[in-house]
């Protein structure tokens, strides 16, 4: 019965989450059948089979993340699953015990719950240690002891029975007689936090629910200038008030885990943040003509099943920019010590998905015609929505644009995706007084952002590389001198 082991999907990634399981125990597959989709740190993957078969058993629940090379399910022969789901034979029922025969029962007459052996001490009840034992409420006090009972250092049995046996002492008296002998009722985060200021949980007065020892508590206890400790009700109250509070607001808190896609663009965007000196040049132009050539290229037959947008437009203008500007479609690599040029652009699209944001790249896009780069940068979008996007889609970008004004925002400062050196932020294109032939009118106006790493792309270049995207902005017209 062979199992099928995670595999490495793509780049040396580590672990991954099961996210849906294709087959249920018992379904007959074939080589390649689909059996599990699951998420990486890039995206979402089905896995096919190795194996012929019939499922045998799945290891890994639905949401559970585990590292590769761990076996997710067995396959087997239709024989093996049978053998491993037929019943087991009912064992007839043990004899009844006769509890008055101490053989019978494994043991000697004074054989005990606790000490699962004969007890050697005589049927005298030994003295209690210290003084009697305070309590609020006698079936809390009692359930401690039952709980230290069974403890390493815990009571012994003796101080079950003999407080089972007592009535119950007051709240007040108890306090008041030995407020040391009993163990103060706290949390172990609270605990530990009393362990780490040095405070002594036993001197504490409790003000959480039930008599417990709060953080609050703590927290006065160990800064008594800052929160000064009022032993009166009304700070009682204020206390307990204070802690419902917060308990409160916790309940309102839904606390996801970062994970998958999210947690890969996090670190990436950290990574990046921290290790290249961004800096950021804007430029609004003018994209009424730009707007107009869209309008035209929607109504064409070669562009009827792709998403024609002013995206389309800077994309071909990177493209033909970059000839120019060859620093920004250029990785800087420290360990060699050399900045590595380029000769294809493989052009980047940020994509937002509910899994996170996902960067996939339209391979050589500059070799592809204006209707290629099209129907290329759709179906990468809408592949990225659908969370379908692999690895190898997502590997070795060269050059990133975003666009944020399909959000009505007007531009931003973007991260550099980590392994390139620029990025282009595409806003949003909005009806504006602009001056235009000597006269103020409305015109299609955007911004637009570029960010770059100064170590291998200065001032000079990144301004001409920029400017150039607005000049085809500007005056589509203008592609033809680049």
């Amino acid at each position: 019965m062979p199992d099928f082991k995670l595999p490495d999907v793509g780049e040396g990634l580590t672990e991954a989450e099961i996210v849906t399981w294709k087959v249920q125990v018992g379904d007959v597959i074939a080589i390649n059948d689909i059996v599990v989709e699951i998420e990486t740190a890039k995206s979402l993957v089905e896995l096919p089979s190795p194996y012929a078969g019939t499922v045998q058993a799945l290891h890994v629940p639905e949401g559970e993340t585990v590292a590769v090379g761990t076996p997710i399910i067995s396959v087997g022969d239709a024989s093996e699953t049978a053998a491993a789901t037929a019943p087991t034979p009912t064992p007839a029922p043990a004899p009844a015990i006769d509890m008055s025969n101490p053989a019978a029962s494994g043991g000697g007459e004074n054989q005990t719950l606790v000490g699962y052996g004969p007890r050697e001490s005589s049927g005298q009840r030994r003295a209690r240690r210290g003084a009697a034992s305070p309590r609020s409420d006698a079936g809390e006090a009692t359930q401690r002891q039952l709980q230290g009972a069974f403890g390493q250092g815990g009571a012994e049995p003796a101080d079950v029975e003999e407080l089972a046996d007592e009535p119950p002492v007051p709240a007040t008296a108890a306090a008041a007689a030995a407020p040391a002998a009993v163990r103060a009722l706290a949390k172990p985060p609270v605990r530990k936090l009393a362990k780490d200021l040095g405070v002594d949980l036993a001197t504490l007065t409790p003000t959480g629910p039930h008599g417990t020892v709060t953080r609050e508590d703590v927290h006065a206890a160990a800064s008594p200038t800052e929160v000064p400790v009022d032993v009166s009700e009304p700070a009682r109250v204020l206390a307990r008030s204070i802690s419902d509070n917060s308990a409160a607001d916790r309940a309102r808190e839904v606390r996801e885990p970062i994970k998958g896609v999210r947690k890969n663009m996090a670190q990436a965007m950290v990574d990046s943040a921290f290790s290249a000196p961004h800096v950021t040049e804007w430029v609004t132009v003018d994209a009424t003509r730009t707007m107009r050539l869209v309008e035209r290229l929607r109504a064409h037959r070669d562009f009827r099943d792709v998403t024609v947008s002013p995206m389309l437009v800077v994309a071909k203008a990177v493209c033909l920019a970059v000839r120019r500007t060859p620093e920004v479609n250029a990785t800087w690599d420290e360990a060699s010590q050399q900045v590595v040029f380029k000769n294809y652009v493989n052009l980047g699209i940020a994509a937002a998905t509910p899994r996170g944001l996902v960067v996939p790249n339209v391979k050589d896009a500059d070799q592809l015609s204006l209707p290629e780069l099209a129907a290329a940068i759709t179906d990468l979008v809408r592949t990225a929505r659908e969370g379908r996007t692999q690895p190898a889609q997502m590997a070795g970008g060269s050059f990133t644009i975003t666009n944020v004004g399909v959000f009505g925002v007007d531009a931003g400062t973007p991260i550099i995706n980590p392994g390139e050196s620029a990025i282009l932020c595409l806003g949003a294109v909005k009806k504006q007084p602009w001056v235009h032939k000597g006269k103020v009118r409305p015109r299609d106006v955007t911004t637009l952002a570029l960010s770059f790493d100064h170590r291998l792309v200065d001032g000079e270049k990144g301004s001409r590389f920029l400017a150039d995207i607005a000049a085809v902005v500007e005056d589509p017209a203008s592609a033809l001198l680049l």
